[in-house]
């Protein structure tokens, strides 16, 4: 790296500046970057001549720019640094590759039934890595980072997930540690309802400074906060595991044998409700499979739902609750409804009470954002020197992992 306040170093800024540019808006011109950027056009022409030289941007196209010769259009080259967004839950594993740009990505899908009998982290993941790359039409030298959702929160200390019921073959203890060693690339490792999160701010619309917690509703129940565009997740990593708060009894279904919130409202649970409203035997199946809970079952499980609510109303106060997750999704609005009714009739508070508006898989698309923003970071590193290539190694242990 150039020394701090020299000539070099300035440069390198400089170019670190249009490039960012060329990674929000796209394909422009040199004028283009002085336009944008606020300096002289010898300085923009320098910009774009630095980033040609570091093989960052390429000429892709013509600008017309009135009777003189048209000027030549520069992006960002996409195929220096990719990453592979990964979700891991108990019904199967997803993967799809991720570019600085954003671009849409074949998802690559194997049923956990699919999955080799002695599983681990490293086969599981590397297994992923190569069908989304597959599906890509990518090479695996490209790849520089893998993001992995997992049905279990991550201690930032100790690198140790606190749970691997849904995982069979995973270790819990240094998880992120066992992935890089395997891999040989960098790996984040998060929680899956904290990447739904990260999804949900992208896609609501929500204002910049608000706060809103996403309840998820799967096999069991999980919660996030983001509070202004961070998601709290806890000294220990573990904010937002309310599966195994203890029932309070008597407030809305005193009748009620569970003993904490995931035997209130997780699958099970959702189970017998169904089963008891003749709605069936195997509703949570029914509900994966797509279809929508009818009102008989809504109006029992959405008292129990608001129960679950109460708590992180009364400790967090979110302008909003944002109802995510297969038995989310299947509840619709008419469950928002009921949910907000229940609260409105017990408590004070008046949040608003809608249903997640992530149209694809949440935790992916979670994954997606945070990789990248990691590669945009890996490039802008890159523009002023700094970069540490180390995507070289993957390609040579993949194959023999899975």
């Amino acid at each position: 790296m150039a020394v701090r306040g020299t000539p070099s170093w300035l440069g390198d800024q400089n170019a670190a500046t249009a490039l960012r540019l060329l990674l929000d808006h796209g394909p422009l011109s040199r004028n283009g970057v002085g336009e944008l950027s606020g300096l002289s056009r010898p300085t923009a022409a320098q910009m774009v001549v630095r980033l040609e030289d570091k093989g960052l941007i390429e000429v892709v196209g013509e600008e017309s720019v009135g009777r003189g010769p048209s000027a030549a259009l520069y992006d960002v080259r996409n195929d220096l640094a990719y990453g592979i967004a990964v979700n891991v839950d108990q019904e199967a594993v997803r993967s799809v590759l991720v570019d600085a740009k954003g671009i849409a990505h074949p998802v690559a899908h194997e049923a956990v039934s699919g999955l080799p009998a002695h599983r681990s982290a490293a086969r599981d993941v590397a297994r992923a890595v190569l069908a989304a790359c597959e599906s890509a039409g990518v090479d695996l030298s490209a790849i520089r980072h893998v993001g992995v959702g997992v049905p279990s929160s991550v201690d930032p200390r100790s690198d140790e997930l606190s749970s691997v019921r849904a995982l069979p073959g995973w270790s819990r203890r240094s998880i992120r540690h066992q992935l890089e060693e395997a891999l040989g690339c960098e790996v984040l490792v998060d929680n899956d309802v904290n990447l739904a999160a990260v999804a949900e701010r992208r896609a609501a619309g929500l204002l910049p400074d608000s706060t809103f917690a996403l309840l998820w509703i799967g096999y069991g129940i999980g919660l996030a906060v983001d509070v202004a565009g961070s998601v709290l997740r806890g000294a220990s990593g573990g904010a937002g595991e309310i599966g195994n708060l203890p029932v309070p009894r008597g407030v809305f279904d005193p009748e009620t044998e569970a003993d904490d919130l995931e035997g209130l409202l997780g699958a099970s649970a959702l189970d017998r409700i169904g089963h008891e409203a003749g709605w069936g035997e195997h509703t949570f199946e029914r509900v994966l499979a797509g279809e929508p809970l009818p009102e008989r079952v809504l109006e029992v499980y959405a008292p129990r739902l608001a129960q679950s609510v109460i708590p992180v109303l009364g400790v967090v106060d979110p302008s909003s609750v944002i109802l995510g997750g297969p038995v989310g999704r299947a509840g619709g609005g008419r469950l928002a409804e009921l949910t907000w009714r229940a609260i409105r009739d017990h408590t004070r508070w008046d949040p608003t009470v809608q249903v997640t508006r992530v149209e694809e898989d949440a935790v992916l698309a979670g994954a997606r954002h945070t990789l990248r923003d990691r590669i945009r970071e890996t490039l802008l590193a890159h523009a002023v020197g700094s970069d540490q290539d180390r995507s070289r190694v993957i390609a040579d242990k993949l194959r023999d992992i899975r």
